[in-house]
């Protein structure tokens, strides 16, 4: 399974990363997608899996969930907006990672593509950047991977320049 992953759009996508998930399996989204529109919009292209952020309104929250936990293949994976990482988990998932680890974490909110492992937690942490343009990154980012049942592999970063 391929996956494009994204965060914080902020009701833009960028077209440029179009080509980018040209041969991902499905899209994944770990929250302030903006609007529903924006949502929709990535649903056309491929399945999205996302998660609400703390800039969404009522559109996105009715049609996304807080909190999502699915498995990909045979690996477990959590997707939250505002989850922290590996060290400084935020409140809201600290618990729900503690007592049953999942082998992925996702988050996104803080604009900084983060990519750590957990040994204490025995899972890989992934926050993909902003993709959108509102905030002070300079850089708009998304990370493409590959889960191939347990295993967690080729993971790319795309980078764009901000116009």
């Amino acid at each position: 399974m391929k996956i494009g992953l994204l965060s914080d759009t902020h009701g833009f996508l960028d077209e440029r990363f179009l080509k980018h998930v040209e041969k991902c399996d499905e899209i994944w989204h770990a929250g302030d997608i903006g609007n529903i529109g924006v949502a929709d919009y990535i649903a056309g292209i491929k399945p999205l899996k996302a998660v609400y952020g703390n800039i969404d309104g009522q559109d996105v929250r009715i049609v996304w969930p807080e909190i999502l936990r699915f498995d990909c293949e045979e690996t477990e994976v959590l997707i939250k907006h505002i989850g922290g990482y590996p060290g400084n988990y935020d409140r809201s998932v600290s618990q729900l990672i503690r007592n049953n680890p999942p082998k992925l974490f996702i988050s996104g909110h803080s604009h900084i593509l983060k990519v750590m492992f957990d040994k204490k937690n025995n899972l890989l942490h992934i926050n993909p950047g902003a993709a959108g343009k509102i905030g002070l990154h300079k850089v708009q980012t998304m990370i493409k991977f590959s889960i191939n049942g347990k295993d967690i592999k080729d993971l790319e970063v795309v980078e764009l320049e901000r116009k």
